[in-house]
């Protein structure tokens, strides 16, 4: 079955059946980064970018005004996350689509794009025909989810999650704090630090803080 398959089917003013080109919004802080995924998009003859943003509330924003058939997110934005405004979006409308576009391959970066309503995960580092590709098969109600990208989700702990006290622990970890200086900064008791940590230490299957602290960067757990 080739792709044109899936392209919709308009039809014009006289009546002749046209192809409705697929309606995309490009959502990244880089502006190099953003051109560029517009102009592979807008080089297709099926599709056309209909507004591009640089950050989650502007992406939520423009959304509204060109309500757009798929949105390329990307995940690392300033102020609210590319998770966060695909959320937001998702709650007026269940029927754009998404795929969320980042540099990083952590399972939690994952699990957070998907469980927040992405049907596709790419890294940014896809040819522009994985891109195009991409976006047909979501557009066409398909996920797009890379052999890469389902491999590392599939090795995710199935129990795995932290509180929101062991999420603030480990961020202040990352930081470089001590136990005492995590205790003042969270007004709770060292031998409770301890506690939070030895926790922490279990669910990401570690040693020490430091590997710890590590873990938590690579898998997207934390972010600077």
């Amino acid at each position: 079955m080739s792709w044109s398959q899936f392209q919709p089917e308009d039809k014009s003013s006289t009546g002749k059946r046209t192809k409705a080109k697929i309606r995309v919004m490009v959502v990244d802080d880089h502006p190099v980064v953003q051109l560029g995924l517009a102009a592979i998009v807008n080089a297709q003859t099926d599709m056309t970018v209909v507004a591009q943003a640089e950050s989650g509330e502007a992406a939520v924003q423009l959304f509204h005004q060109h309500r757009p058939d798929l949105i390329l997110m990307d995940l690392r934005l300033p102020t609210m996350s590319g998770a966060e405004a695909i959320r937001l979006i998702r709650k007026e409308s269940k029927e754009t689509r998404f795929i969320a576009l980042t540099t990083y391959d952590g399972d939690e970066d994952i699990f957070t794009a998907l469980n927040a309503g992405a049907q596709a995960y790419l890294l940014k580092g896809m040819s522009q025909y994985e891109l195009v590709s991409a976006i047909r098969r979501v557009h066409a109600g398909h996920q797009y989810i890379p052999e890469r990208v389902s491999k590392v989700l599939a090795e995710r702990p199935a129990c795995f999650r932290l509180s929101a006290r062991e999420l603030e622990v480990l961020q202040l970890i990352v930081k470089g704090l001590s136990n005492k200086e995590i205790a003042h900064s969270l007004k709770i008791t060292e031998g409770t630090v301890k506690w939070h940590i030895n926790i922490i230490l279990g669910l990401l299957n570690v040693n020490d803080r430091t590997q710890a602290a590590v873990a938590a960067l690579q898998r997207g757990i934390i972010h600077f």
